[in-house]
């Protein structure tokens, strides 16, 4: 039986040569134990942020910073080519493809530039730049390196609809592309290097998939292969308890739950990107997070929710995302009148804004929900043009923002048969001297999210943890 593994690779672990130099090591070990290795692997780190920056100048009609970030990328993957690659012939073949690639981009720029927008589908060819040209560079020090690779764009595997930067897989289509695209590279003994972050849809336009949607190709990659296993290799030892750097005693967890993983994405943990797991939830497929840079150390692997965890805590991890504005609607003349809520969150849609997290009280007399800070302003302008009747009336009394505030939530799934966690949770901050805004549960109960000001953030992650610790 054919054994699959697809391994991806993040930014900072193909972010320089010696970087990529290691990634290729982890490949070629990869390959000596493994029938077929695929890899997919993200834009050299800083480069999406510079291709995103050069759209985002040129809309604003600057037509000088696109050109000094051209130059930029240029020097930063040259450097990198002609430190890894020996061969003559390998370097001027990727230095050739490189320069067309940021050629592409200095025109898209320019007509950026004079029609004064960047429109979904631009953002979305020029955002996906770095990941093209770094496929080159990999699979060319491979080769170098007598292992057999190939290039290959992952536009002709996974196939989207055309909801331009935030792509949706059409799984049975890219199930036939994968397999009559990878099979031969396969059989052919080579390692199929892949661009993550992106598909295409019918028409072959480029369609990515989401800020830090590589994770979530590769996990399309792996479904489509059907593969034992996939490896997100990152910066970071796997899945930890809390933030090291603000917590001392935080340490990997061996295993945590899909949902457990999935809580912790959305609530600030930049582990993994929150779509990654809907691709092989239910499948053979075991999904690890590793460190590049510490290959043989702390690992966590992702499990179905009724795999047996080693860790029968239940208070698993906590996570802080910062950066909130907390939105009170609230008003006497609200209770029991239907569709409040639901102009409410119209309204909050209606401009583009997201919502982390929503909390009613009982009464009906107000709700009140997180969005990220930069979005309040727009929110709030949003929820008065809805409501300026309800507000001359005085059914609403008041819409307002609370600023610097941020969101804190302890995850573990089996807290919902553990009786007193919420007490614990709610007592250890209150000892530390911490005055909680809002909470919120969901169903699930595999999740508490506590709303607290931006000044109380890393005590109360420090006073929770030390329940974790126990």
């Amino acid at each position: 039986m054919t054994k699959t593994l697809v391994m991806k690779f993040g930014g900072t672990s193909v972010g320089s040569a010696k970087a990529i130099r290691q990634a290729a090591a982890l490949i070629q070990k990869a390959k000596e134990e493994w029938d077929q290795v695929a890899v997919v692997i993200s834009a050299m780190s800083g480069v999406t942020n510079l291709l995103l920056e050069g759209a985002d100048t040129a809309a604003a009609g600057d037509s000088k910073r696109p050109v000094a970030i051209a130059a930029e990328l240029k020097k930063k993957h040259n450097d990198a080519i002609f430190e890894l690659i020996r061969s003559k012939e390998e370097q001027e073949t990727v230095f050739e493809r490189m320069t067309a690639h940021v050629d592409e981009f200095s025109m898209l720029t320019h007509a950026v530039n004079i029609l004064g927008e960047a429109s979904p589908r631009a953002m979305d060819v020029i955002s996906s730049l770095g990941e093209r040209i770094n496929i080159h560079t990999l699979a060319a020090y491979l080769r170098e390196e007598n292992c057999m690779a190939e290039a290959v764009g992952s536009v002709d595997l996974i196939r989207t609809d055309s909801t331009f930067q935030n792509g949706k897989p059409d799984m049975d289509i890219t199930r036939t592309q994968t397999a009559a695209r990878l099979g031969p590279v396969f059989a052919a003994g080579s390692v199929p290097i892949i661009s993550g972050f992106m598909g295409a849809d019918e028409n072959g336009a480029i369609v990515t998939l989401g800020r830090g949607g590589s994770d979530y190709a590769a996990a399309i990659i792996a479904a489509a292969l059907d593969a034992e296993q996939l490896w997100i290799w990152t910066d970071v030892p796997g899945v930890m308890t809390a933030d090291p750097r603000v917590v001392k005693a935080a340490r990997t967890l061996r295993n945590v739950t899909f949902r457990e993983v999935s809580e912790l994405a959305h609530f600030g943990a930049k582990v993994l990107h929150p779509k990654t797991m809907r691709p092989i939830v239910g499948s053979k497929c075991e999904l690890w997070i590793k460190d590049t840079f510490n290959p043989d150390g702390p690992a966590t692997c992702i499990v179905n929710e009724n795999t047996k965890t080693e860790d029968l805590q239940a208070l698993r991890a906590v996570t802080a995302i910062k950066k909130q504005a907390m939105i009170t609607v609230e008003g006497r003349g609200m209770l029991g009148v239907p569709g409040i809520a639901a102009r409410t969150f119209g309204a909050v849609a209606a401009v583009d804004a997201s919502v982390i997290l929503i909390s009613q009280a009982s009464s009906e007399q107000s709700i009140s929900f997180s969005v990220n800070a930069a979005e309040a302003e727009a929110v709030i302008k949003a929820l008065n043009t809805e409501f300026v009747r309800e507000l001359e009336r005085r059914d609403i009394d008041s819409i307002k923002a609370q600023q610097d505030t941020v969101i804190v939530t302890v995850v573990g799934s089996r807290m919902q048969h553990t009786p007193g966690v919420a007490g614990q949770v709610f007592m250890a901050l209150g000892n530390a001297g911490i005055n909680v805004i809002a909470i919120a549960q969901g169903s699930s109960e595999c999740s508490i999210s506590l709303v607290v000001d931006a000044k109380d953030t890393d005590a109360s992650v420090i006073a929770i943890h030390k329940l974790i610790e126990k």
